[in-house]
């Protein structure tokens, strides 16, 4: 009875582990694809109230944090997003669970340096929509989008569910939580799939992301 509790229990871990690794798989589709033809009313994101966050973890624990946007354009015609595109202020980084003297500023300047992002070098990152399409049966969503999303001059084409509300004078974009795999745009930093015995040091490849993003019609 023992030996089948157990061998039942092996297996129920073993379920849960392939279905969260489904759960998070990376919303890299492959290499970039040609750009959406955007065409209908032009509406200019507000960076003040737009906000790309994340959240980084390994087995030690996880941090969170925000960048923001320094520019964008959504493209809207018949009350359908029809393109558009945003620009990431890399050196806007912030990491948002830890206080001053509690390490914040030693990991923000880490992750800018060139073992992950490099904001030297590489200032910005850049997401322009490819397509958008309708998503039915979801609360939290309403359209799948799919963009080129380049970062470290490496050029992937991604896709997730977005919220979409369009009206008159503005719109808003928001996502729930999807994954990139960091090492796909070159930062394989700690990540067991490339260096081998970094036991608890290691730092999980999958970088969880999510959008809310406002643009206001352009004058």
């Amino acid at each position: 009875m023992k030996s089948i509790t157990k061998v039942g229990l092996l297996s129920l871990m073993i379920l849960l582990a392939f279905s969260c690794k489904k759960e998070n798989k990376s919303a890299v589709k492959g290499e970039a694809a040609p750009v959406a033809e955007a065409i209908g009313n032009s509406f200019d994101v507000e960076t003040a109230f737009s906000v790309v966050n994340w959240k980084g973890s390994k087995i030690a624990g996880s941090h969170t944090g925000t960048f923001k946007l320094s520019d964008g354009n959504v493209k809207v015609k018949g009350g359908k997003v029809t393109g558009g595109n945003f620009t990431i202020d890399i050196n806007s980084l912030i990491c948002t669970d830890l206080a001053a003297g509690e390490g914040k500023e030693d990991l923000e300047g880490h992750l800018k340096a060139p073992d992950f992002f490099d904001a030297a070098k590489f200032p910005t990152a850049k997401f322009e929509i490819t397509k958008v399409t309708s998503l039915a049966g979801n609360e939290d969503a309403n359209a799948l989008v799919y963009g080129n999303l380049t970062l470290k001059d490496v050029t992937k084409e991604v896709g997730f569910k977005s919220k979409i509300d369009v009206a008159n004078t503005g719109v808003t974009i928001s996502t729930p939580n999807f994954t990139i795999n960091r090492t796909d745009f070159g930062m394989k930093y700690g990540s067991a799939s490339f260096f081998d015995n970094l036991k608890d040091k290691a730092i999980n490849d999958e970088v969880e992301l999510s959008i809310n993003l406002t643009a206001h019609q352009s004058e």
